[in-house]
């Protein structure tokens, strides 16, 4: 068993089916990628890990529990983080402010926006909040509004608010969308980092096969809402099913 489990899950929207009998497995402390041509059922699959969507068979289970019935926020207590398409931060709100939400719900389990003023003279969430900024390279730009910022450094930021709440499994969807390369290279080398120094499990959706053969140890490659195979990405390069499924049968014969 993996720290993820995934087994028999399926999901249908009328007649259409998304996801059909997946299996995936993954291992603790491993970075997984899940990639496929548009359609295949990769964001799908995401948000029943995160409690978005509920299959209509079989099961989801993170460290032996299962996260099917949960709300996002209880699938989130159980130890899961997810970085969205499009970096899900706080625009109005400073730097520093972003990332003290994190720091607060991690130790008082719930926030609300118009308690922010309440909690900045809190030292222990300062701190917190002060550290990983530190940790991320944001310091310099705490007092920054976050909507001004570039695409990287609000991904890094939401990364790092993410990272706050101290998840065991990572969830990236599609981390580099819309970003110049040098902000690609740059958040490669930023996940390279995370995984060195923490102890982390992270799952990576991803077009860019740049990022995924950069990051990636292993590799699941969806296609009409089925895995057609699962390898190590030196495996994955020249696979005859992963180059039809992504270039049409008269590209791989």
């Amino acid at each position: 068993m993996g720290i993820l489990d995934v087994k028999n899950v399926g999901k249908r929207f009328g007649g259409l089916q998304a996801l059909g009998d997946v299996n995936l497995s993954v291992k603790e402390n491993t970075v997984h990628a899940i990639i496929g041509p548009n359609g295949a059922g990769k964001s799908t699959l995401l948000n029943c890990l995160v409690g978005k969507l509920i299959p209509d068979t079989g099961s989801v289970m993170f460290d032996g529990q299962s996260v099917l019935g949960r709300t996002p926020y209880e699938i989130n207590q159980m130890g899961i983080s997810r970085v969205f398409q499009t970096p899900e931060i706080f625009g109005d709100l400073t730097v520093m402010e972003n990332m003290m939400i994190p720091c607060f719900a991690m130790r008082d389990g719930a926030f609300k926006l118009n308690g922010i003023r309440s909690v900045e003279s809190d030292t222990e969430i300062r701190e917190r909040a002060e550290a990983m900024m530190e940790d991320m390279n944001l310091a310099e730009k705490r007092h920054m509004h976050s909507a001004s910022m570039s695409r990287g450094d609000k991904r890094r930021l939401e990364i790092a608010m993410c990272l706050a709440q101290e998840p065991r499994l990572l969830l990236l969807d599609e981390p580099t969308a819309g970003m110049a390369r040098a902000d690609t290279n740059n958040t490669i080398d930023l996940l390279k980092e995370i995984k060195q120094k923490r102890d982390i499990t992270i799952v990576i959706i991803e077009h860019d096969m740049h990022v995924v053969f950069s990051l990636a140890e292993r590799i699941t490659v969806l296609a009409q809402g089925t895995p057609l195979v699962e390898d190590v990405p030196e495996n994955i390069k020249g696979h005859p099913k992963v180059r039809e499924a992504y270039l049409g049968e008269a590209a791989a014969a």
